[in-house]
């Protein structure tokens, strides 16, 4: 199979919240949006987000525990002080890590885990898993 395409779809009763987050955060651009669904693309094609309200019978809002959704940047420490400047509290402190990154975490009006990260050297420990 060869994939052209990979998206998430988050169910929520937060649909234009969820909009106006990613929009006022993140600099999401609405590719389409009828109100019940939102298509949310993020610096270009391959890095999309969708959120939709429950449409089906029985249908519920997605859980978010577990879930996290990554943000590769050019510069995190700019990014950290751009969204807590903007009252976005971080639930993971800023922090490098041995396996390549130094990052911090928020989340959106969901519930969603929001990884924001810049990629950095990996430690000699970590340096063997890349490919």
């Amino acid at each position: 199979m060869e994939t052209r395409a990979l998206s998430v779809v988050f169910t929520t009763d937060k649909v234009g919240e969820s909009r106006d987050f990613y929009v006022r955060h993140f600099g999401a651009e609405v590719t389409f949006d009828c109100g019940w669904y939102v298509n949310l693309q993020f610096g270009g094609p391959a890095s999309t987000l969708q959120f939709m309200a429950p449409r089906q019978p029985g249908q519920k809002p997605s859980d978010s525990a577990g879930l996290m959704v990554n943000f590769a940047v050019d510069d995190v420490e700019a990014e950290h002080a751009r969204l807590t400047g903007a009252g976005l509290a971080a639930v993971v402190p800023l922090e490098g890590h041995p396996w390549g990154d130094r990052g911090f975490a928020g989340q959106d009006p969901n519930g969603l885990c929001l990884y924001i990260y810049s990629e950095r050297e990996p430690s000699g420990e970590f340096k063997q898993y890349y490919r």
